[in-house]
């Protein structure tokens, strides 16, 4: 089937198509065709990765728009999001706008109405219907790329409502969901009333196999020597083996999964060794320009570890990096110009990121309520192993997994080559995931009783699957109980109402558990209920229902939701043209003593915070600083008796300390070896610290509490990662916190000090960058930024360098407006 024979699509897609080199159509795409997908129906594709998913889902959304109406394209991540609006571009020509959101979840995008096809977040789609965006009521189409994620416990749930919302808003909306090979492919399209093309079709072959003494063993049977040389590792052996076989005039690239950060820097500043001698003269003079970028991104050993490896053509990735990290990463490995990136499973979760062999060196990870070891599923390395082998950039793909003896060996290929992938399964049913969509479902009109929530969720995956029809209506008469214990609603028999503070945290996009364990620490300050809108007994209700505790994750799953959900969850300050000074300013009439750390420590006792580990030692000192600083929680520390809630506690304490180490302009270096995180960690923290204070100010403003002042300004510490003295500075546009620094040492104190003050000292501030320089003062609002013939003020330089903060040696920023 050529593009030029489909109907239903623009006029000269079809030809547009077969200039790209699609000359036919692969076969799960021709299967989707016939099944009625230019004409609207309901599509499930479970195919592997590489059999041309995206096409499908252009295919969908471009005869939606063909017939007048918009498409929406729901992606896991938020660097996916970026990813897939890049490719979906090249439809402008055809008159097509496509737009991309992925976080300030109190804005409804209205601006998104002018758009054609939009790609969002799952978590980001929710918020606009709880906030009651226009152009969600006139969606035609819409998209769920990795919908096999419904089975991920921490994001499952929301896509899974999310597309049940969808789908209850619009009856006629043409649902398209892109799975990898699942065990229950016909069960997902069961549930969401659609044709099932399902197929394990790749346009380039894909071997599975074990490598065990000095072969790999392949699942046809067939056996490639690589040998082993004594002394030497399996993992060397293959980055080295991919290299040497020269397939089109090069030799292939190599994705290696280990189950850590640790193992990740490890075994890529090892594999140096392996790829560094077979550079080119060029490709070494890439190389270090592409390390000097990444030692601009942040100056933590991170960051230098990472460039290290780079410079010698290796990489490694995982969720301590920051995002300009893993992009400069990600593109050079899609060039082939890094040979090999060692990686934690983050990496096969849909950013395009093709090898020509993937190594599975580690196929077990921590779990701690496994207790030791366990072996991942079978679903997660089939989705590792599917990142081998790309069309246009490889002849063929491998992937291998490895074996020290036979009997390892024959488990591998029965554990995973030959193995089916586990079936999909809904988590809704956790009392967690409830709690904020029953809440988002009432506030937002899609129940009014408890039958009519029930009836609703009677359209999730859940409830096809389920064989026990009264374990969710158990777990939401639970949430209901506990929603309604502290005024998130309202019951009148069977009636349910959002309050108004509900409405408020279902918009704010906050887990109600978050928002009591909020209200309840400010009401504990001495914060007076002005509106009576609370309950004052809210705290012993919110502990009544609260779950049971829970093991902590282990550090790769840590790390999988580092990667996921902060990277998604924090605040987005750009994404709908939202102002930078627009916030609120509510009088105040009483000033309670709230300091930042007892702010920052209400926050990361909330679920939606995910807290540090403590390690070996921390208890100690945690413990000691608790009660030094007692005074400033806000809330009862818990007794040292009751292990589990002391220990989150201090759990909290370190993650806080963290927050005001940065807010105090601590080096990011100097925070990173102190906690030991990485540049990403710090500001996923970050981000989800501005985005809980920003959601506690406007709780404390609408319950009547005192406080909003000193939770705006422990924010805006936080958002800039500054002083309390360099505030009005860093709000300026691309100032930052250490430029910020700079230039007040230099005597410039305020944003009014930039529209005065002689040019010559911000130039000499700024280490004589003119158009660093003339930009801030444009973002100032100086009447004339230019700085020609201007020269740099040599003692206002020295001044901003001798009282600059200490680590400075560059001018790369670090605010949270420089992370979005």
């Amino acid at each position: 089937m050529q593009p030029t024979s489909l109907s239903g699509l623009p006029e000269g897609v079809g030809e547009a198509l077969e200039a790209e080199g699609v000359a036919e159509l692969y076969p799960p795409q021709e299967q989707a065709v016939e099944a009625g997908l230019l004409d609207g129906e309901n599509l499930v594709a479970a195919v592997p990765t590489a059999s041309g998913k995206t096409l499908i889902a252009e295919l969908a959304m471009l005869s939606a728009i063909e017939r007048g109406g918009t498409a929406l394209y729901i992606v896991p991540l938020r660097a996916l999001a970026s990813e897939k609006k890049t490719e979906f571009e090249r439809w402008e020509e055809f008159g097509i706008d496509v737009g991309v959101t992925t976080g300030n979840y109190e804005a409804d995008g209205e601006w998104l109405a002018t758009q054609d096809v939009i790609v969002a977040t799952s978590e980001k789609v929710d918020s606009l219907i709880r906030n009651g965006a226009p152009w969600i009521d006139d969606l035609s189409c819409v998209v769920s790329d990795e919908v096999h994620l419904v089975d991920d416990s921490h994001r499952g749930p929301t896509l899974e409502v999310t597309l049940a919302k969808l789908r209850r808003v619009n009856p006629g909306l043409q649902t398209v969901a892109l799975s990898a090979t699942v065990g229950n492919a016909a069960e997902i399209a069961d549930w969401l009333d659609a044709n099932l093309v399902e197929s394990d079709w790749r346009p380039i072959d894909l071997r599975m196999g074990v490598h065990y003494g000095n072969a790999i063993n392949f699942d046809d049977g067939s056996q490639v020597e690589v040998p082993v040389e004594s002394g030497e590792k399996q993992t060397p052996a293959l980055v080295g083996d991919a290299l040497d076989t020269e397939e089109d005039g090069q030799g292939g690239s190599s994705l290696v999964f280990v189950n850590s950060r640790r193992n990740a820097e490890s075994a890529a500043r090892k594999l140096g060794d392996v790829t560094r001698p077979r550079l080119t003269g060029e490709e070494r003079t890439k190389l270090r320009d592409l390390a000097a970028e990444i030692r601009d991104v942040s100056d933590t050993d991170t960051s230098e570890d990472l460039a290290d490896a780079v410079a010698d053509g290796a990489a490694f990735h995982h969720a301590g990096l920051a995002a300009e990290h893993r992009s400069l990463v990600e593109d050079a490995f899609r060039d082939r110009l890094i040979k090999c990136v060692c990686a934690t499973p983050t990496l096969a979760a849909g950013v395009n990121t093709p090898a020509r062999r993937v190594i599975v060196r580690d196929w077990r990870r921590y779990d701690g309520e496994f207790g030791g070891m366990k072996p991942l599923d079978t679903l997660e390395i089939h989705q590792m192993c599917g990142r081998a082998g790309r069309p246009g950039l490889d002849p063929y793909g491998e992937a291998v997994l490895l074996a020290k003896d036979s009997e390892t060996m024959d488990e591998l290929f029965e554990r995973y080559v030959w193995a089916d992938a586990e079936p999909v399964r809904s988590k809704l049913a956790a009392e967690p995931a409830l709690r904020t969509h029953v809440l988002a479902t009432i506030a937002s009109g899609f129940a009014s009783s408890r039958e009519g929530l029930l009836e609703f969720l009677d359209n999730t995956l859940y409830a096809t699957q389920t064989d026990d029809e009264r374990r969710l209506a158990d777990v939401t008469d639970t949430v209901l109980d506990y929603l309604e214990a502290n005024d998130f609603l309202e019951r009148d028999g069977d009636s349910l109402v959002a309050t108004g503070i509900g409405h408020t945290v279902s918009r704010l996009y906050l887990d109600p558990m978050s928002a009591a364990e909020m209200i309840d620490g400010l009401r504990a300050a001495g914060g007076a209920d002005a509106a009576g809108a609370a309950d004052p007994n809210a705290d012993d209700a919110n502990s009544e229902f609260a779950p049971s505790d829970e093991p902590a994750a282990s550090d790769d799953e840590a790390a999988f939701v580092n990667y996921t959900r902060e990277e998604d969850e924090g605040a987005e300050a750009s994404d709908d043209g939202a102002d930078e000074e627009t916030d609120s300013a509510t009088p105040e009439t009483t000033d309670p003593d709230l300091s930042p750390l007892g702010l920052y420590h209400l926050v990361c006792r909330t679920p939606d915070m995910y807290e540090l580990y403590l390690k070996s030692g921390d208890k100690e000192q945690y413990t000691e600083l608790c009660y030094e600083r007692e005074g400033e929680f806000l809330g009862k520390v818990p007794s040292e008796y009751e292990d589990v809630r002391f220990e989150s506690w201090l759990s909290a304490l370190k993650t806080a300390r963290l927050l005001e180490d940065w807010a105090s302009e601590t080096d990011e270096a100097d925070m990173a070896e102190e906690y030991g995180v990485g540049p990403g960690d710090i500001r996923g923290k970050v981000e989800t610290a501005e985005w809980l204070l920003r959601a506690m100010e406007t709780l404390a403003s609408e319950i009547g509490l005192d406080g909003v002042v000193q939770i705006r300004e422990a924010r805006k510490r936080v958002e800039y990662g500054v002083r309390e003295e360099l505030l009005d500075l860093a709000g300026v546009r691309n100032v930052g916190r250490k430029r910020a620094r700079r230039l007040y040492e230099a005597g410039i104190e305020s944003r009014a000090d930039l529209r005065e003050v002689d040019k010559s000292v911000v130039l000499g501030a700024l280490r004589g960058r003119e158009k660093t320089a003339e930009t801030i003062l444009e973002n100032a609002g100086r009447e004339d930024p230019s700085l020609d013939d201007v020269r740099a003020d040599s003692s206002a330089s020295a001044a901003a360098t001798a009282g600059a903060a200490s680590g400075d040696d560059g001018d790369g920023q670090a605010s949270l407006g420089d992370f979005q």
